[in-house]
């Protein structure tokens, strides 16, 4: 992998979730499905009209476009209808790590297979594709939620990055961060697969 390989914008498809790259024909239906004040309670910005999910959307294609970024909106295949977005962050060639974040599910479809599916076609990417040696993700310390979540999928505590961030209402955020390694990923691509097909 040369130091100047990018992100492409690729479609992954599994059983149950299809993840699209960003695109503007997303933004209705996003905001159709996003529009759940809990969803967005964690995240480090606002979403709560429709004008806020277009200027995201917006945002991550135009970041797209540097190769460092890629959204995905997340299509469950049982009725072709959007549920969620999720995104690979933060990508560095040289060092050949990414971050997964920005990720949401309509309540309808929560603990569902479609998350655990979606993490496990980023991660295959991640690792295969991309050849990274670490994927990191990272969550609100008040989000026990999210943090159950990466601890079930096989993802390792790492430790607290405290006054991380400055939340919407100003409260300044506690980062929690995870990661796999490269040489962790058998192990957790044979649960994760596990878990999807059962």
């Amino acid at each position: 992998m040369t130091d100047t390989r990018k992100l492409q914008a690729t479609i992954l498809c599994g059983q149950h979730v299809k993840l699209e790259p960003y695109a503007e024909s997303h933004i209705d239906e996003l905001w159709r499905v996003g529009n759940h004040e809990e969803l967005w309670r964690y995240m480090p910005f606002e979403v709560s009209s429709k004008s806020q999910m277009a200027a995201l959307v917006r945002r991550m294609i135009d970041m797209a476009k540097s190769g460092v970024a890629q959204g995905f909106a997340q299509r469950a295949l049982t009725d072709n209808t959007i549920v969620g977005g999720t995104s690979f962050l933060g990508f560095d060639a040289v060092n050949r790590r990414v971050e997964i974040g920005a990720t949401w599910i309509t309540p309808k479809h929560q603990r569902s297979a479609i998350n655990t599916e979606a993490k496990l076609l980023l991660l295959t990417h991640a690792f295969e594709s991309l050849q990274c040696i670490r994927v990191e993700f990272k969550t609100d310390a008040l989000n026990i939620q999210s943090q159950t979540a990466l601890g079930r999928i096989g993802a390792t505590r790492e430790g607290t990055l405290r006054s991380h961030m400055i939340m919407p209402g100003g409260r300044f955020r506690d980062s929690v961060y995870y990661s796999i390694l490269h040489t962790e990923w058998p192990d957790v691509k044979d649960q994760l697969t596990h878990r999807v097909s059962s």
